[in-house]
């Protein structure tokens, strides 16, 4: 809970300089790069970096020691302040909440640490974030004192930058709101859609090579209600362990059996495509009605990408139907900014379903599903979003159509290329340099999602409360977005950043890793000066030779 939360401090500074916070400009055309995969080559396993193993029984002993201490001090104020504790037990004879090891977790150990999440900000989520400062006053309470700070921002998705409060994008949305007002007030199937739905639509359809596609107004629901509308009880979804919890929302409300294979492994999907085709459903072993392989583009936890060229042997080889989740990849990779699909080189006709968001890379607001006329003709009848949904407000679909004809290069010729190079030279800058100077990082070269690992739970809020304190805004990550001993903070890199901005980064989380001991890097990745032994390399070392260093086609 959070006190009166005061109106944004006034920004009387000139539009220029308001602009150039939002949106840095290239200070150099060598920090530019195009990200492609060579067509025909296979997916290059990522260096999996691991610290020493006392580092993972170090983490489990620290939770261990968290969790003790909370019992204790549970069963001492259950006795002396019992008063506190009366929403943990029944009232009135009604069921709690909660269970009781979530009501713990949250009260023993997120709360601990509560002031590094959720932190209220104003202004655009731009090159720099403005957050309102407040003041911790105990069990999740928050007393604001009317001032704010500006920080780097490395934790927005707003990978191209468009999310922006002045410029094509910003006046396009602007013009629509006199011509169609802030809202169509009604779901796409009564009287919901207008021309601008339409025109939208196709845009979509043509930008990601697909014959036609659907808009919905929420990114989540997109998959959330996609599922129902394709899959029963008599069809089988094969996930990916680390598909996002819309996917596997969405498949369990369909009614589908699913199965799951483990990240990225190839052998380990064809192995259960086998086995399923040969026993058939349950009970029955009739054949499956269809079979659905789901996967994402770009995983937002891990950073790295799927195998598509080996998904789409596999989808011809079993005659199965591919759906992709594009929601991160979509405009962030590819030398077009058309996703996974351009980024691989491969035609966007051998995949069923392209899904994808509106809310990252384009700056808006809703999700689309991309493909071929008679399946989304069939969609505009029974998806559930678009029968109840509100429809994407006007100036929104002004947003997303101007942000794409920037990228396609309709408008402002030369802006949406150099929007692309910029956040491909950021992202594999960032990422080289974080590991040469010790870092683990998880993660494809050419991701704009950057996780660092962390491991031990003391280490987050050391982490979120000096980086911010050097104005630099980070999101960290833990249990139970991800496994126990795996915390980490996830930087997501954009094109607004400048280069010098990515030096500072640098320089003050190698000054965090040594304050921390955060450089657990054992020497496999990072391109170690000596053989054997770990990277280690100084922040001036880093920055003399990574420019150069991260256009390599494949980093070390």
């Amino acid at each position: 809970m959070s006190r009166f939360i005061p109106n944004a401090p006034p920004d009387d500074r000139p539009q220029q300089i308001q602009d150039e916070l939002e949106y840095g400009k290239l200070t150099n055309k060598k920090y530019l790069y195009v990200s492609k995969h060579a067509a025909g080559e296979p997916l290059p396993e990522p260096i999996e970096d691991e610290p020493p193993y006392y580092i993972y029984i170090a983490t489990y002993v620290n939770y261990l020691i968290l969790i003790i201490i909370g019992h204790i001090r549970d069963a001492f104020g259950k006795v002396f302040k019992p008063q506190d504790y009366q929403d943990l037990i029944e009232q009135n004879g009604y069921a709690p909440w909660y269970d009781g090891f979530e009501n713990f977790y949250v009260r023993r150990l997120k709360l601990r640490i509560d002031d590094c999440f959720a932190r209220p900000i104003h202004g655009a989520p731009g090159r720099y974030i403005k957050l309102f400062e407040r003041r911790a006053l105990g069990k999740g309470e928050y007393e604001f004192t009317g001032q704010s700070m500006e920080c780097l921002n490395l934790s927005s998705y707003n990978y191209l930058g468009f999310a922006q409060s002045s410029g094509v994008c910003t006046d396009s949305a602007l013009d629509v709101i006199d011509k169609y007002g802030t809202s169509a007030c009604s779901p796409r199937s009564y009287v919901g859609t207008t021309d601008l739905h339409l025109e939208t639509e196709q845009v979509i359809a043509d930008f990601v090579g697909k014959e036609a596609a659907i808009i919905v107004s929420q990114g989540y629901g997109t998959n959330a209600s996609l599922f129902s509308s394709l899959a029963d009880s008599k069809c089988l979804v094969i996930s990916d362990e680390l598909n996002h919890a819309s996917i596997r929302f969405g498949v369990r409300l369909s009614g589908a059996v699913v199965k799951v294979f483990k990240h990225n492994d190839m052998d380990a999907l064809e192995f259960l495509l086998r086995q399923q085709i040969s026993q058939g459903q349950p009970k029955t072993h009739r054949p499956w009605k269809k079979i659905i392989i789901a996967v994402e583009g770009l995983y937002s936890m891990e950073g790295n990408m799927c195998n598509l060229p080996k998904l789409i042997e596999l989808k011809e080889k079993y005659k199965c139907y591919l759906f992709v989740d594009e929601a991160h990849s979509i405009g962030a990779l590819g030398p077009n900014g058309r996703g996974i699909c351009d980024y691989f080189q491969v035609s966007p006709s051998k995949i069923d379903l392209l899904m994808g968001t509106f809310t990252k890379s384009f700056g808006a607001t809703g999700g689309y599903i991309a493909g071929s006329k008679p399946i989304i003709e069939k969609l505009r009848l029974t998806y559930i979003t678009n029968n109840y949904s509100e429809s994407v407000p006007p100036p929104v679909l002004a947003q997303i159509i101007s942000s794409l004809r920037i990228i396609e290069g309709k408008l402002n010729p030369g802006e949406g290329k150099e929007r692309l190079e910029r956040i491909a030279f950021n992202s594999r800058y960032l990422r080289l340099g974080l590991k040469r100077l010790g870092f683990i990082v998880y993660g494809a070269d050419d991701s704009p999602v950057i996780p660092v690992l962390l491991f031990f739970p003391a280490k987050m809020p050391v982490v979120s409360r000096v980086l911010y304190s050097m104005k630099i805004a980070v999101v960290i990550v833990g249990y139970p977005a991800t496994p126990l001993t795996t915390s980490r903070v996830r930087l997501c890199v954009s094109s607004a950043l400048t280069k010098e901005d990515l030096d500072y980064v640098l320089e003050k989380f190698s000054y965090v890793g040594d304050l921390a001991f955060l450089k657990y890097s054992s020497g496999i990745a990072g391109g170690s000066k000596v053989p054997g032994q770990p990277p280690r390399w100084s922040i001036k070392d880093v920055l003399e030779v990574n420019v150069e260093d991260c256009k390599k086609p494949q980093l070390p």
